[in-house]
């Protein structure tokens, strides 16, 4: 009973959503059943339920998913743990012992449940488009839910490499016969998804539609898969293939820079403040709002310290005393002086009730006092997936990795993000000085993981880190095994012999 139970939660399609502050996410039930797919209605019902995966009502807030499984595993934050008993303890430590941690499982489940709400969508579009009543809304539609199934593969294949491939709705026993895919025919359809969201997606949405994927945004994943593709092969099954698609990646990136749709701010702090949404910095975000039942994030409270919010919030969470995620000594040692992002990026300290001052490092970009909301679900901030910053850097990671451009270039990109951030410039920048540069710009937004990892470099950038900064000696020595996770124990248990466990684990 209890494998039964685990099979039928990953392919849930209950698709009781949340309200997003611009994408309406209305609420729907029994989507598969007969006759549900009747209107247009139903069908935009239908694809905000796949969106609805993105937030809290989807089943844990996917942005702090990033926060556990990406930014915690990273050199960005020093969270051995006193106890060492929080998911991101063990995660931050490299245990073999990972498969059986709630957050690896939840990841796994979330993604395939999402998988299967967009799968839904697509096959019912297959029968009944006809319904919808307006073939380039029925297009649109098809486009959107693709967009996210290849979002979501992305996910999975750089979380746990090979996975089970469903190409449309399966039943509970049709699964416990599907294997684990190779990770290139993964890929595929990945590239195809997006490939088709490119072609048939808008550049651009108004009013209630605003939050909605876009052909930009999925131009900009889209180069995210052909620059992690391109990565060296560390991993036998991981999700570096040495493809060396630098230059369909720059093709991407330049769509998404020829645009016009999008510019750098001034002002760093701009980006992220609460009543700046949608600033043209933004490529693509995750859609939240304060007030509405499940449609709040839960991210920002992954971030900071219970003792503090006990001072400063009106509500109680936030990372434990035996369990904090500190901020790496390494990551800030690597700010020049003067760099105008440590004070929008970082809290160091704060005063506790006591009136004592407390000796803390988290990231508080994502956080506002004065706009905090119900409970610490309830952060109405939207979560930035792409900026265009990250697009303007990636174009210059592309040039370095051999596509078309100058050194002239690099150096260009690279100074604009050190101009508005105080600094001076500098001049024969190197992939690795702009790997350090990304480090500092997106700090707390969960890249620096998949930047290490794409480029070949996380072994050993995180065993130095670890040689300079793992006091405690409980993070063991990073592998080539690392790079992805484990299939989650609950998975291998639902049928002996259908899923192998990733070496190492």
């Amino acid at each position: 009973m209890q494998h039964t139970k685990l099979i039928l939660l990953l392919l849930t399609l209950s698709l009781a959503t949340g309200c997003e502050d611009e994408l309406n996410l209305a609420p729907i039930s029994e989507v598969g059943s007969n006759g549900f797919f009747a209107s247009a209605g139903d069908f935009e019902q239908a694809i905000n339920g796949v969106y609805a995966s993105l937030g809290v009502s989807g089943g844990g807030d996917y942005p702090a998913m990033y926060v556990i499984l990406d930014e915690s595993r990273s050199d960005n934050i020093y969270a051995p743990g006193e106890s060492g008993v929080r998911d991101w303890n063990a995660i931050n430590n490299f245990l073999p012992t990972l498969a059986t941690l709630g957050s690896v499982e939840r990841a796994w489940n979330l993604n395939f449940n999402a998988i299967m709400r967009a799968n839904t969508v697509l096959d019912q579009l297959a029968e009944n488009s006809g319904v919808v009543g307006d073939a380039d809304l029925a297009t649109r539609f098809e486009a959107e839910a693709r967009f996210l199934r290849a979002f979501y593969y992305f996910d999975l294949v750089k979380w746990y490499g090979r996975v089970p491939l469903f190409e449309s709705f399966v039943t509970p026993d049709e699964a416990l016969t599907i294997a684990r895919a190779p990770v290139a025919d993964v890929y595929q359809l990945i590239l195809s998804d997006l490939q088709f969201a490119v072609d048939n997606l808008p550049v651009s949405y108004s009013g209630t539609d605003r939050g909605r994927a876009t052909s930009l945004a999925a131009r900009g994943i889209l180069a995210r898969v052909y620059l992690t593709r391109s990565g060296p092969v560390l991993h036998p099954e991981g999700p570096c293939l040495a493809t060396g698609e630098y230059d369909e990646a720059a093709t991407q990136l330049d769509a998404i820079i020829n645009s016009g749709q999008f510019a750098p701010l001034d002002d760093y702090g701009a980006i992220f403040a609460y009543d700046n949404e949608g600033n043209s910095e933004i490529v693509w975000d995750v859609q939240f709002i304060s007030g509405g039942v499940g449609a709040g994030g839960y991210y920002p409270t992954e971030y900071y310290d219970e003792g503090w919010a006990r001072v400063n919030l009106p509500f109680p969470g936030g990372n434990p005393g035996d369990g904090t995620k500190r901020v790496s000594d390494d990551l800030l040692d690597s700010y020049e002086e003067g760099d105008l992002r440590v004070a929008e990026t970082f809290l160091l300290n704060y005063v506790n009730g006591n009136g004592e001052e407390v000796d803390a490092q988290f990231f508080d970009k994502f956080t506002d006092v004065s706009m905090a909301g119900g409970d610490r679900f309830d952060w109405s901030l939207n979560y930035p997936i792409m900026r265009y910053t990250d697009v303007l850097l990636l174009r210059a990671e592309c040039t370095l990795q051999g596509a078309s451009g100058s050194q002239e270039d690099v150096d260009a990109a690279v100074n604009a993000v050190r101009e508005r951030a105080g600094l001076d410039p500098v001049s024969g920048v190197t992939l690795d000085m702009l790997l350090e540069e990304r480090r500092r710009e997106f700090a707390g937004e969960n890249l620096r993981w998949d930047d290490l990892v794409r480029t070949g470099r996380v072994v050993s950038v995180m065993n130095d880190f670890i040689a300079r900064e793992d006091d405690s000696n409980k993070m063991q020595t990073v592998t080539a095994d690392d790079i992805v996770y484990p299939v989650p124990q609950s998975q291998l248990d639902v049928k002996q012999g259908l899923y192998e466990q990733n070496s190492g684990y």
